[in-house]
């Protein structure tokens, strides 16, 4: 397709979107074409910025029009997923940060989500009538495509992953239709989407079922990382009784010493645990005990309204460069647990290591469930490095996949789908939906007009 004819897409897009619409030396181009991992360069064709599903299905047809793709993008936290697929040369990004908004129905207890809307602006939307969504570890997360990809939040383990949640999906599709799609409209759809939504069109909302939660116990404890050959069994053997009701994470942490962390924190290097439970406060405090027993430098467990949970994992507040690797561990023996502290040691560049908490009901597939419903393993591995200059990202990158390289005789034979990094691991994130997801894939997007920062074909 020939420049020219991209030319007269452009123009459309212009004169449809005005400033909303931009191409590069465009005002506004740079800040619009930014995700929030700084971590990566993406350089699109143009970036559209839609506020209506209407205007998303502009630009979805202009684009199909002209041989030109689409990326549904929204915040960027999984920008290097996307950059890993495509060099965005031919690809207008439809970022979805103008297209936001909440609508609760407590009487049913549901939640309307618009297409770029973050977790902070739900949980706030639904706290007021005492309910909450099973959102993620950091506020301002895209909801959408953290749903959409599985979303294993600290209630996981209790409730499942958030993805079951779904209960109805507004997407445009490649023929630049608006389509609502249910468990009994457009049911084959519905299924494809959760899970592999950014190959199947632009979602401009999603409703889902909110849990009835104003508060849980939750919190983090922590101790100096020269005790982490002892913290961590500890917590694998407590993980191994827990019950559902808890859902935890541990991370080893070598932090800077820079003014944006608090003082008890900065230039530290840590072991912690952090989580929540759902539970009443004397079951909690009986779970929490044999954690407590190995006496923590810092104990922040209690009872706090939901919306705090947010901030309990300290996720960066602000835009920032990191590199993260991933897998999921099928168990996590002795030898295991001294391989990952190998890798924890400071000369290695690390910055973070984390082990999240599977098992009861985020390993359970429901009846009703998707493309992906559940997530196989003991453990999800996550290695994570700052990059904030070139050379700290090609070491972080090094780093990274060694830690998780580090892992493979224990590995499982999955992955959890917002974490993947590469076209190449599709088949561990989708395991036995690959083949239909790839069928209907090529029914609902015949031309591949859809850039997916998780492809599915």
């Amino acid at each position: 397709m020939s420049d020219s004819h991209f030319d007269a897409a452009f123009e459309l897009l212009r004169a449809e979107l005005g400033d909303r619409f931009m191409r590069p030396g465009d005002d506004g181009y740079e800040s619009a074409r930014t995700p929030w991992n700084l971590a990566f360069d993406l350089r699109p064709a143009a970036v559209a910025l839609p506020a209506s599903a209407g205007e998303v299905a502009v630009v979805v047809r202009a684009a199909s029009a002209s041989g030109l793709k689409v990326a549904p993008f929204a915040a960027g936290h999984g920008a290097g997923a996307l950059a890993a697929t495509s060099d965005l040369h031919d690809v207008i990004l439809c970022r979805m940060t103008e297209l936001t908004g909440v609508e609760v129905d407590p009487a049913v207890r549901t939640a309307r989500i618009l297409g770029g809307t973050e977790w902070i602006d739900v949980v706030r939307a639904a706290i007021p009538y005492g309910l909450i969504p099973l959102h993620g570890s950091a506020a301002d997360v895209s909801a959408i495509g953290y749903l959409l990809g599985g979303g294993l939040s600290f209630y996981a383990r209790r409730h499942g992953l958030a993805v079951n949640t779904v209960r109805a999906i507004e997407v445009v599709t490649a023929d630049g239709q608006l389509l609502r799609a249910t468990a009994d409209e457009h049911a084959d759809l519905f299924w494809a989407l959760r899970g592999g939504a950014g190959a199947f069109g632009v979602v401009t909302a999603v409703e889902i079922d909110l849990l009835p939660y104003a508060d849980v116990v939750a919190g983090m404890l922590a101790w100096d990382y020269s005790r982490a050959a002892e913290v961590l069994p500890a917590w694998r053997d407590w993980a191994a009784t827990a019950p559902e009701s808890a859902t935890t994470s541990l991370r080893i942490m070598h932090l800077p010493d820079i003014p944006e962390l608090p003082p008890f924190l900065a230039g530290r290097s840590l072991i912690t645990i952090d989580g929540a439970i759902v539970a009443d406060d004397d079951e909690a405090l009986r779970i929490l005990e044999p954690l407590r027993l190995l006496a923590p430098e810092i104990d922040s467990f209690h009872r706090i309204p939901t919306m705090d949970l947010l901030g309990v994992h300290m996720d960066p507040p602000e835009p920032s460069p990191g590199i993260a690797a991933h897998s999921v561990l099928a168990s996590l023996p002795d030898e295991a647990i001294a391989v990952l502290l190998a890798q924890t040691r400071p000369e290695t560049g690390l910055l973070a290591l984390e082990l999240r908490q599977l098992g009861g009901q985020a390993g359970v597939r429901p009846p009703h469930a998707g493309a992906i419903g559940h997530i196989e393993g003991e453990f999800a591995l996550f290695a994570l490095n700052a990059a904030p200059t070139p050379e700290m990202k090609q070491r972080g990158l090094v780093a990274t996949a060694a830690a998780i390289a580090a892992a493979t005789p224990w590995q499982a034979d999955s992955l959890l789908v917002t974490f993947i990094e590469s076209a190449t691991d599709i088949h561990r994130a989708y395991g036995e939906s690959v083949p239909r997801l790839v069928e209907l894939a090529e029914r609902y997007d015949p031309k591949a007009t859809f850039v997916s920062a998780r492809p599915v074909r």
